[in-house]
């Protein structure tokens, strides 16, 4: 995939889901992996000849692992002229040292958001854009299904009042594997991440699961996102 098509993906669903306004200042969540360093990418690049100006930030929570060179990074936020700050945390060390959590993902990524939307907050940004993809959407839909039971995914735009900050999703259009071939083919400096439970979660499981049901229903991707787009949850309707 090249960078137009990764800009014609992003360009059509923020249109779509009116993702951008005039004079918005956008913080975009790196969380150093593949999906969110395309997104920083796709959104400088559609600075250039966007209609609605807007402005930039990017913004990485370290949880506080030692393992975590974001060297590459900050060179690549260098190269693109945006300003790439590091908030420095001790989640890590919380939730796997002193709370010893038997399901550590959901405190973290509780602790991680409300981490992103205080830095935002404090760099003068309205929106947080998420680097969450199409296979994310249909995981969260089937984790939700399994372990919640209930029927609920990410949504395309959503207004967190409390916070007064409105979160983006501009890649939900893009199957992860494109995204996968494109960071590859640019060379991002996509960083592994140290968290101990990374490949072990319920998200993990999820994706095997319909990597597994795919060779059986290749359509199968398409089609759960199609019902998601044909739903009335989450905002998914929001479109006009």
């Amino acid at each position: 995939m090249k960078i137009q098509h990764l800009l014609s993906y992003a360009r059509r669903a923020i249109q779509d889901y009116h993702m951008i306004e005039e004079g918005d200042r956008i913080a975009v969540g790196i969380s150093a992996g593949k999906d969110s360093l395309a997104l920083l990418l796709a959104l400088r690049h559609l600075q250039y000849f966007y209609p609605k100006k807007f402005e930039l930030e990017a913004i990485t929570v370290s949880l506080g692992f030692d393992n975590f060179d974001l060297s590459g990074v900050i060179a690549f936020c260098e190269k693109l002229g945006v300003r790439y700050t590091v908030y420095e945390t001790e989640i890590g060390k919380i939730v796997f040292d002193e709370r010893k959590e038997s399901n550590p993902c959901s405190l973290c990524s509780k602790m991680r958001k409300g981490a992103l939307n205080d830095k935002a907050k404090e760099l003068g940004c309205n929106k947080i854009a998420l680097g969450h993809n199409q296979d994310d959407i249909n995981e969260t839909l089937l984790m939700s299904l399994f372990y919640e039971g209930r029927i609920h995914t990410m949504s395309p735009v959503t207004y967190l009042e409390r916070a007064e900050l409105t979160i983006i999703r501009p890649l939900i259009y893009v199957p992860e594997k494109d995204i996968k071939y494109f960071a590859k083919k640019e060379g991002l400096p996509v960083v592994k991440s140290p968290c101990p439970a990374d490949g072990v979660t319920r998200r993990e499981t999820t994706k095997q699961l319909i990597y597994k049901l795919e060779k059986e229903i290749p359509s199968l991707s398409s089609h759960l996102f199609g019902a998601i787009e044909r739903s009335e949850i989450d905002g998914w309707k929001a479109r006009s």
